[in-house]
């Protein structure tokens, strides 16, 4: 029940539905560019999993290869880093309130998702 209470605040006040857009419409990008569809699905991995974060967590795919590797490279390049330096600062700035601290590590949550999403999996936590 305190998952259900505090993803429904992450979506109104934590930016949730805000960065779920933003994935989406990367997603759309990445699926007009064919090449890069896969990337393209971690966006929509990404969008899903920033909308609803408390319950879930991000592990290794076990069928991940070495494709998925070095094409995380080029996500790092072109995107990684960036996300998850926004998701860093702002985890650590909601952090900096009582009220925020929830989000803020929910955000933070997000960084290793963001920065290395190819080869993962969201799965609902024990």
């Amino acid at each position: 029940m305190i998952r259900f209470v505090l993803n429904v605040l992450w979506l109104i006040f934590g930016g949730g539905l805000v960065l779920a857009v933003g994935y989406g419409v990367a997603a759309l990008v990445c699926f007009a560019l064919v090449v890069t569809i896969p990337f393209g699905v971690a966006a929509l991995r990404l969008a899903g999993y920033s909308l609803w974060p408390f319950g879930r967590t991000v592990v290794p795919k076990p069928g991940a290869g070495v494709a998925s590797g070095l094409a995380n490279i080029l996500w790092v390049v072109l995107a990684g880093w960036w996300l998850a330096l926004s998701h860093l600062v702002a985890g650590v700035v909601l952090c900096l309130t009582i009220i925020g601290i929830p989000f803020g590590v929910a955000n933070i949550k997000l960084v290793p998702a963001a920065f290395w999403p190819l080869g993962r999996e969201v799965v609902d936590a024990p």
